[in-house]
Order: structure tokens, then C-alpha cells, then sequence
């Protein structure tokens, strides 16, 4: 295979080059001419939902996609509400990314997308990056101003060291970055299935304070390590999590080079949702997934899922039902359960075993529109940047600065937080949340007026209290492993019973790389051979896809 000279999320649990399946030819199969035309239920509108869609209409298909609320999921781009001075104005590109908003370039399979829409991205400020400016460090009561990691007190360096040395010691990360650089799946596979073996059990804590890095240093770098981290900051909230997870989030760095998409990343679904074919099978050309549904809408929200026959059965909220031959599901999992009357016989009591134990991890953000990127205004005693991005232990705990322009509004996140942090600000509303915000900024920055320049209302999210989320993204638990290969291996169906084929899971429940868009993207792509698979299509022998060498590739199977 090439050497694509660059760490990208190929696998490690199946090593599959989703872009050059999309790339590599013109088309990435082909269906009898008999299934050309069909409709398929896709269930959810996002990332994960909408690359689904958008294939199998290439394929020759016609998805029929179900929204409960609106083209996007949780790439949400929500607009501000300005004060009278401000309002009028054309700030369409002064959003609050509620959602995804931070995108590893390693996303090759997304970014494939991104380009196909004709979006452009930038670094995102993340501590102790150029395009952060300054960061600011404020734990325990002492602040430390830095641009890089040299300027801050060598008690960093040795946590970021120890980090390091740790994962290379026990893991050969490098040797296993470089197998992934050279697309050597053999050679992956061999090395990731030892650790899976190994550590399927093991928490993110555990592997911290067992190393032997850590363990020759104090509790407080431990604890320095979970407050800030390195890279997008904190790793605490992470500290319960299977050690597997956060693995394969450095090894294919999620955590570092990270974009943002200008202008919001919810333009993504929304641009897939209006594209014109431009290599029609089936369909004339220009024909747009928006143009194959009613008022150019997706359909409402779906209440049950049952089998009739050899079909299954969606049925919306409305009381409406129509019968499939094949359903993509993209919705987080325990929806399965709550919102969506789901037939138990559609899946295997080891399947709802997995679905069910599915564990989605808490998120709260706040975001204000304010007048100016002001952050860059220089203290004139000390020279520095009078605010920068800010990482802390208090209740904030991660505070953004998004800068549009001197000359146009900018942004901050106030608060980014997960887990227990979140769930404090879980019972207030969205100027309660900015409150307890900025009390907290003004004791790191106590000259600067931060309320002086905000020129709108604060706008906020909390995943959890979604009915149609639970939760902001999967965080798998120590022993999950087997639930997550149950899930994600579904794709492939030939040896299921009959009454189990047809039904299709994706998105971001059913991921290995949970909480990054790429894993929801490669998921939906697994859907998209499943279903050509179960119509009697095909695949270029030249050009296989990721079912063809699921056999040989897919997920370690761990004993029951």
C-alpha cells in the first residue's frame, strides 16, 4: 500500500482506507439494475446519516431521510441574537459551534467531504498553539502566561514528558504511527490486536498512575496532567475510560493539528443535503438529496421500527409508516430504547446488550458574540496579551477565542467542559451559565471588562438534556470492547438469521473513534457496502470495499 507520508485515522481496529475507496474509482460499486431506484430509510440527519445518504444516491438509491429536529446533529452551528446596535448586520459567520467544532486534519475521509463541498478550514486555537496566540494556564490559584511549552515552569515539561515516554514505552507508538503512515494493515493489525488483548479492561487512570513515568513523580503531576492535559487540554474526564479509546486518539492524532471549519461546520450536512449529482447512475443529473424529498425536507421524527415479511416497517411520529427493504439507523443508540418503539427481534439479545450499555459522556459549552477580538489588546505594564486561551480547574475549565477579523465581531466560548463539570451547569439557563462564566474569568483576568464587549445573548448546550442525544458522544468504559465490535461489525450480515438482515447501524454510538466526526463518516460508509452488499451489489475487484476485507482486517473478536 502507499506511504501517505502522514498519521491519518486508518483504523488501528480495521486499517481501511475509506478515501481512496471513494476516490479510487468512479464509482465505489454497482447494484443489479432491478435495485436501482429503491428507497432505503435513513434515520438521522447527521454527519454520519447524510454521507450515507449522499452515497447511496450515487449508488443508484433513494434514500428517504428521517430528522427529528434539524439537518445536522451535532455539527450545529447556531447563529447569535445581537443587540439592537449589532442586529441587521450580516454575521452569518459569527456562529457558536455547539457541537463538533474542532476536526483532526488526520479526518482524511471527512475532509474528502469538506473539499467536495467546497468548505475551507483553519487551525483551531487550542492551548499552546499558534493560532491560540497566548494561553493561559490558572490552577490552584497561580496563573502562568505562555505561548509555547518552553515558557511555562519545567513541572510542565515533565508532565508532557512523562506522557510521552509512557505511551512509547508500553505501546511502541511511534513504530505504530509509522505503520499507519506506510497504510500497513498487516503489520497494524498484528501490533493492535496484542493490545486490545491486553488492555480491553484497563482504564485511563490505571495506565496513569501504573506507568512507571508517572509513578516516579507526584500526585500534583497527575493531577497537573488531568486538569490541562496537552493538546485540546483536560484529560480528567476522560480518566474512567477505557485506556484502548484514549489510545487510539493520540496514536492517529485526534488530539493535535486541528481545524475548524469557517463559517460553521454545520454547513457540511447542509451543503450534502442541496448537491447535485454530477455522475448520475440512476438519477438525472443535478439531482440533490433535498430534490428527492418533499418540500425538500427530511421527513419527521421516526417512533417505531418494525419487520413485516421480509420488510421493516418505520413509523413517524405523525402515525405515517412505510416499508423498507433496507434501514441505515444513525441515531445514538439508547434512542433504541426511549424515543423510537424499536422491535426487539431486529436485533440479537447480545446486540441490545451492546446498544444498551452504550455510554454517552456529558458536555456543556456557552458561547457570547462580542465586539472585537479585544484578546489581543497588550497590557501595557506586562507587554502580554490582556486575555488568551484559558485553561483552568475552575468551573470553566476550557475558555476559546475565535478571532473573525479586527474589524468584526469575535467569539468566545466561555466554558467547554464534560462529565461533572458539565452536569453543574446542567440546571441553569443559558445567562445563568454565562454568569457563572465570567465570575470565574474575572478572577484569572481581573482588569478586563469582559462584559463591556459582549453584544449579544449567550447561547448554550447541554447534550444530555436532548431527548434525541442523552449525551454529547460514546466514551467507552474498561470490558466495552466486545460491545463496541458487536456494533460495529453489524455491516456485515451474512451470517445473520434473515429476520436480523436489512437494518443497518452508523454514527457515532457504533464508532472506535467515538466523539470525532471521522468515526461517524467511516461508520456511515460501512452502512452505505452493507446495503449495496444486501441488494446483490458489487464492488471493483481493483477497487474492494470495507466489508470485502472485513474478514481479513476487521476488529480483533476478544472470547466471550
Amino acid at each position: 500500500m502507499a506511504h501517505t507520508h502522514a498519521v491519518t485515522i486508518f483504523g488501528p481496529d480495521f486499517p481501511f482506507d475509506y478515501r481512496h475507496w471513494l476516490t479510487a474509482g468512479q464509482h465505489i460499486g454497482r447494484l443489479p439494475d432491478h435495485a436501482l431506484g429503491t428507497e432505503v430509510a435513513v434515520i438521522g440527519a447527521g454527519i454520519s446519516g447524510l454521507v450515507a445518504a449522499y452515497e447511496l444516491m450515487r449508488l443508484g438509491l433513494k434514500p428517504v431521510v428521517y430528522e427529528a429536529e434539524r439537518l445536522g446533529g451535532r455539527l450545529r452551528s447556531e447563529p447569535f441574537t445581537f443587540t439592537a446596535e449589532h442586529a441587521g448586520r450580516d454575521h452569518s459567520a459569527i456562529i457558536a459551534e455547539l457541537g463538533g467544532m474542532r476536526f483532526p486534519v488526520s479526518s482524511t475521509t471527512l475532509f474528502h467531504y469538506l473539499n467536495l463541498v467546497g468548505l475551507e478550514t483553519k487551525p483551531f486555537p487550542n492551548p499552546l498553539t499558534e493560532a491560540a496566540g497566548s494561553t493561559v494556564i490558572d490552577l490552584g490559584g497561580d496563573t502562568w502566561y505562555a505561548r509555547s511549552l518552553e515558557d511555562l515552569p519545567p513541572f510542565f515539561a515533565e508532565v508532557a514528558e512523562a506522557w510521552d515516554a509512557a505511551l512509547e514505552r508500553e505501546f511502541g507508538l511511534k513504530s505504530l504511527q509509522e505503520a499507519i503512515k506506510r497504510q500497513d494493515a498487516t503489520g497494524l493489525k498484528a501490533a493492535w490486536n496484542q493490545i486490545v488483548a491486553a488492555w480491553d479492561d484497563k482504564s485511563f487512570y490505571e495506565f496513569v498512575t501504573e506507568s512507571e513515568e508517572f509513578s516516579r513523580l507526584s500526585y500534583r503531576h497527575r493531577e497537573v496532567f488531568g486538569q490541562v492535559g496537552f493538546g485540546t487540554g483536560g484529560w480528567d474526564s476522560d480518566f474512567a475510560n477505557s485506556m484502548l479509546e484514549i489510545l487510539r486518539v493520540v496514536l492517529t492524532e485526534c488530539d493535535s493539528h486541528q481545524h475548524l471549519v469557517i463559517g460553521g461546520s454545520e454547513q457540511l450536512p447542509r451543503r450534502l443535503w442541496e448537491r447535485g449529482l454530477i455522475d448520475p447512475v440512476h438519477w438525472s443529473q443535478g439531482t440533490s438529496l433535498a430534490a428527492l424529498h418533499d418540500n425538500r425536507q427530511p421527513r419527521g421524527a421516526v417512533s417505531g421500527l418494525y419487520r413485516d415479511g421480509e420488510q421493516i416497517v418505520v413509523t413517524e411520529a405523525t402515525g405515517s409508516a412505510q416499508h423498507y427493504d433496507a434501514v441505515v439507523v444513525t441515531c445514538q443508540s439508547w434512542l433504541l430504547t426511549t424515543e423510537i418503539d424499536c422491535a426487539e427481534d431486529l436485533f440479537s439479545q447480545e446486540m441490545w446488550m451492546a446498544l444498551d450499555r452504550t455510554r454517552y459522556m456529558q458536555s456543556s459549552k456557552t458561547f457570547v458574540p462580542v465586539d472585537r477580538p479585544f484578546w489581543k489588546d497588550q497590557d501595557p505594564a506586562t507587554g502580554q496579551d490582556v486575555m488568551s486561551m484559558t485553561l483552568t480547574d475552575r468551573i470553566t475549565r476550557g475558555t476559546y477565542l475565535f478571532d473573525h477579523g479586527d474589524d468584526q465581531p469575535g467569539v468566545i466560548c466561555l466554558t467547554y467542559s464534560w462529565m461533572s463539570d458539565a452536569l453543574k451547569m446542567l440546571p441553569y439557563d443559558p445567562e445563568k451559565r454565562a454568569e457563572l462564566a465570567l465570575g470565574a474569568l474575572e478572577k484569572i483576568y481581573p482588569t478586563v471588562d469582559i462584559g463591556s464587549h459582549i453584544i449579544g445573548e449567550p447561547v448554550t448546550v447541554s447534550w444530555e438534556a436532548n431527548p434525541y442525544f442523552l449525551g454529547a458522544f460514546k466514551g467507552a468504559l474498561p470490558g466495552h470492547y466486545r460491545y463496541n465490535h458487536r456494533m460495529y461489525g453489524h455491516f456485515v450480515q451474512d451470517d445473520l438469521p434473515a429476520s436480523q438482515r436489512g437494518i443497518f447501524l452508523a454514527g457515532d454510538s457504533v464508532s472506535f473513534t467515538p466523539a470525532w466526526a471521522e468515526g461517524a463518516v467511516q461508520t456511515g460508509l460501512n452502512a452505505v457496502w452493507g446495503v449495496l452488499h444486501h441488494f446483490g451489489g458489487t464492488t471493483d475487484p481493483a477497487n474492494p470495499g470495507p466489508g470485502d476485507l472485513y474478514e481479513q482486517f476487521g476488529p480483533l473478536e476478544l472470547a466471550p
